[in-house]
């Protein structure tokens, strides 16, 4: 096999280019960038080892800050590493490089980046990655760059013991597409015994490993009559390239146009080897190795980039993340956007979530130009002006929420017919200056034919219309509070997700106040890992106290740390810590009561016949998914739950769902070296990671399979292992059952059939996605957040579509108009 590869192998000859030309592209630094990074804005310096000019990277980039190193360590680095960029906030941030075409803080010193030809480095796939570039034959041992290389590439020195230096004082043409530093073709190496092969070999560091090899040689002895340097080049003992002999004084490349695979051995040997007809040994001047690095996304598609980017510009939109591609990578694409992510195709923006982004003006008709659309959420800004006819006619387009701005006049006939068909959902409510187009022209003909009437004809009017909007706002109110299946809205509050404890004053309990709050233990909640949960009341508020095991207690020294931890955490996914108890080995936790129990009693049946709706279950997922994106990402250090699981799922009073049991998991810093740490696998069977299982190794993104599992629940309803089942582990079952392409059998068969299938499949394959075997390639509960306010979003707007088409008169609209508020919960 490796054989066939020799028809392959291509021989770079030289191009003639006179010394002149040369000599100006050597000094040519046209299509260099080179910054200095976090130095002022204006500054500019040439470095004196290379005479590359330096410029500030204040107008490459808009986030992070500038710093300088001492002054007493200064002489000990080049100009460049004076100054340096950190970046203390956000997850992503990016440099903005005009091209022409053809958990810790991290920083930058200095970024640069150099033109090479488009004939050179070619790969079949991904990008190469520089693994070495040696100057085999050097004698100074001193590493080349810029002045020597016109590209500016680094070579450094690189000799063996069995190999001897030869070197002239003649010039060697390097003009060829790849142009190595003349001062590196200059000299060369040959073996110690002229009769001895040059080998070299790498070890992979993997079986899938791939690399491209590039060789550079010039005769550079004057070679009498009688005498002639031939030979083969071998990979792993098979013919490569040759027989070949070097050109005097003139540079030859040669290369492979296609990737070298490891071989057996996990070993890469080259061997060049002198031929019966060759009276000198080979000859190397100077090689490259090039790692190929495969790029798992291609960027996003031009028109969508730009079309994102006048779109920033035009609404100002100050957000930190929003530099650089806006979906690649994926982990750290824009927030409020979602793209397509399909495999070996260019990304296309799918959601746009600008909600309560303080947008001003118009609708922009930039957002046309994202044609692959589905949902477009501008809800909560003060957008003015009419709703645009482009709308209508974005063909990908299933929801639009554009409630609670300050829009005006008809809304286009196309669009409202899509809406009535139910090809789109639309949420238009809170524009108080926003009619369909018949309706306004009714209120215009009433308006030219109004009289004034009597002043007390006019108080009576005012009187009534005062008590209707009374009795509206408290039936409004009291519908809300009966809501008992899950449906009340995602709450937010003025500090992005966070909310006061129940008890105000977080404090230490004596055990003789747990007997007491919970009198004498008398009524129990519930029966866990941990230890017995009693009912309790303190401050005439009910509190949940949790009376640690002595087994736990006795295992759980780093109680009272942990506790000083748990105090400080505090958003309204996640159930509140309000006090404990440390009295020797009387150790309780009290938790704000949550009046309807756990998720998995109410899947069960286990609380009476009533049945959570898809709305409903959405709505649990979004809260408890937000919880635990706040123990990932909001709390410093991270805290990882460790056990995820519907038990762990509370509901209070009014079904908001929150995540328990977090006091009792495993927390560990960020900012190390360490991307894990080892500890005992704990956990329920079922919901337990099979590579934490595996490896001991234990990561955020064990939570996320944990969820993944949870997410199947309130689908199917079904139990997490059943031996029963063709596959017994809820996730392998799915995935046998949707192999058949019908999901309807997986879903739950109490759960009212009122539901948007589309949303389904999207919690179903955000599951599947958090059930991946390897962690890495689990999505991260930011995104799997946004996938669910998006599905939970979609059902919602779908509700109101619903009544907007149940009757066609234009009142009707108006109506579902004035109902339709709150669409897009806050993020944390």
């Amino acid at each position: 096999m490796l054989m066939a590869f020799s028809t392959y192998f291509l021989l770079v000859l030289l191009q003639i280019f006179s010394a002149l030309h040369f000599l100006s592209l050597a000094q040519d630094q046209s299509g260099f960038i080179s910054l200095d990074c976090g130095s002022p804005k204006g500054t500019t310096f040439r470095e004196t080892t290379t005479n590359l000019t330096y410029i500030s990277d204040a107008d490459f980039i808009n986030t992070g800050i500038g710093r300088s190193i001492k002054q007493a360590y200064r002489t000990q680095f080049q100009q460049q590493t004076w100054n340096l960029r950190s970046f203390p906030q956000g997850i992503r941030n990016c440099y903005t490089l005009n091209l022409t075409i053809g958990d810790s803080t991290p920083f930058i010193s200095a970024l640069e980046l150099r033109k090479l030809k488009n004939t050179t480095y070619l790969t079949q796939q991904g990008s190469l990655q520089s693994l070495m570039r040696a100057d085999v034959g050097s004698i100074s041992n001193q590493v080349l760059r810029y002045g020597s290389d016109v590209f500016d590439r680094v070579w450094t020195p690189y000799n063996f013991e069995s190999w001897s230096q030869i070197s002239t004082n003649q010039t060697v043409k390097v003009g060829n597409a790849y142009q190595p530093p003349e001062i590196a073709m200059v000299t060369a190496s040959v073996p110690t015994d002229p009769d001895a092969p040059m080998n070299f070999t790498l070890v992979a560091g993997s079986r899938t490993t791939r690399f491209y090899f590039f060789m550079h040689f010039a005769e550079i002895q004057e070679l009498n009559s009688n005498e002639t340097r031939e030979f083969n080049i071998m990979f792993n003992d098979k013919h490569f390239f040759g027989p070949f002999r070097p050109i005097n004084f003139t540079t030859t490349s040669v290369y492979n146009p296609t990737e070298f695979v490891v071989d057996a051995n996990g070993k890469y040997t080259f061997s060049l080897q002198r031929t019966g007809n060759s009276t000198l040994p080979p000859l190397l001047n100077a090689m490259e190795i090039y790692l190929v690095t495969l790029v798992p996304l291609q960027e996003t598609e031009r028109k969508e980039v730009d079309a994102m980017m006048n779109i920033k510009s035009g609404y100002g939109v100050n957000k930190i993340d929003w530099e650089g591609d806006p979906c690649v990578p994926r982990d750290y694409r824009w927030s409020g956007v979602n793209c397509s992510y399909i495999d070996n195709e260019q990304q296309k923006i799918i959601s746009l979530n600008l909600s309560a982004s303080g947008l001003t003006g118009e609708i922009l008709e930039f957002i046309s130009n994202l044609t692959n659309l589905e949902v477009l959420d501008l809800s909560n800004n003060t957008l003015t002006g009419l709703v645009p006819e482009f709308l209508a006619n974005m063909k990908s387009l299933k929801l639009i929420n554009l409630s609670d701005n300050e829009l005006n006049g008809s809304i286009p006939a196309n669009l409202l017919n899509k809406a009535r068909r139910g090809s789109i959902s639309l949420s238009i409510g809170g524009n108080t200056g926003l009619c369909s187009s018949g309706l306004c022209a009714t209120m215009k003909k009433k308006k030219r034919n109004t009289v004034i009437a009597p002043v007390s004809a006019s108080l009576v009017s005012v009187f009534l219309i005062a008590a209707g909007i009374v009795t509206f706002i408290i039936l409004k109110r009291k519908k809300r509070d009966k809501l008992g299946n899950g449906t009340t809205p995602l709450h937010s509050s003025s500090h992005h997700g966070y909310e006061s404890p129940v008890i105000a004053k977080n404090r230490k309990l004596t055990y003789i106040d747990v007997v007491k709050i919970t009198n004498n233990f008398e009524r129990v909640l519930g029966r866990g890992g941990f230890g017995v949960v009693y009912y309790g009341v303190l401050d005439n508020e009910p509190v949940a106290v949790k009376m640690l095991t002595e087994s736990t207690a006795l295992g759980y020294k780093q109680f009272k740390a942990e506790v000083e931890l748990l105090l400080r955490v505090h958003h309204k996914d996640l159930t509140c810590l309000v006090g404990y108890c440390e009295e020797g080995e009387k150790m309780s936790l009290i938790y704000e009561f949550m009046a309807n129990g756990d998720l998995k009693e109410h899947l069960s049946g286990k609380r009476g016949p009533s049945i959570l709706t898809w709305k409903g279950r959405l709505r649990i997922a979004a809260e408890s998914a937000q919880g635990l994106e706040y123990l990932h990402n909001g709390c410093k250090p991270q805290i990882v739950h460790r056990d995820i699981k519907t038990t762990n799922i509370l509901l209070n009073e009014k079904f908001q769902a929150k995540l328990a049991d977090f006091g009792l998991s495993k927390s560990f810093p960020l900012g190390t070296d360490e991307t894990h740490i080892s500890t005992v696998v704990a956990g329920t069977p079922g919901y337990l990671d099979p590579e934490y299982y595996r490896t001991n190794r234990l990561t955020e993104k064990s939570d996320v399979f944990s969820f993944g599992v949870v997410l199947l629940e309130l689908v199917t309803n079904r139990p997490v292992i059943d031996q029963k089942r063709e596959r017994p582990h809820i996730g392998e079952w799915v995935g046998f059952m949707l192999s058949r392409g019908d999901i309807t059998s997986i879903v739950d068969p109490k759960l009212p059939g009122d539901f948007d299938p589309n949303t389904i499949w999207k919690v179903v394959e955000t599951a599947m996605a958090c059930l991946h075997p390897s962690s890495s390639r689990r999505p991260t509960m930011t995104q799997v957040v946004m996938d669910l306010k998006e599905c939970l979003n979609m059902e919602m707007a779908r509700n109101m579509g619903n009544r907007m088409t149940d009757s066609t008169d234009d009142s009707s609209i108006q109506l579902s108009m004035d109902f339709t508020t709150e669409l897009n919960p806050v993020a944390r």
